[in-house]
């Protein structure tokens, strides 16, 4: 799929996405985020990886529509780990 990310164009497949991201530690995640395979990535973080450019020359929203248009699944936010939603839940006793 051909898309357009800090204004230079770049052809993008789902399957060599996740092949670059194999063995990536995900960054701490605090924003937009991105599900590749069973980790969770900031959409930057895969964004430079991806294009080879600084984090600073494209936003997280030019990423996070390329990685919704190649079947990927992002988040605005952080989704919760079911531990951090048990322990948020509170005890009826």
């Amino acid at each position: 799929m051909r898309c357009v990310i800090a204004r230079y164009p770049f052809d993008l497949i789902k399957s060599e996405v996740e092949t670059q991201m194999e063995g990536v530690r995900p960054e701490p995640v605090t924003g937009a985020c991105v599900v590749i395979g069973r980790k969770v990535f900031p959409v930057k973080q895969v964004g430079e990886i991806i294009t080879r450019q600084d984090r600073r020359d494209f936003t997280a929203f030019e990423v996070t529509r390329a990685l919704t248009r190649l079947g990927f699944t992002c988040h605005e936010t952080p989704p919760e780990s079911p531990a951090t939603r048990s322990a948020a839940l509170p005890t009826i006793g």
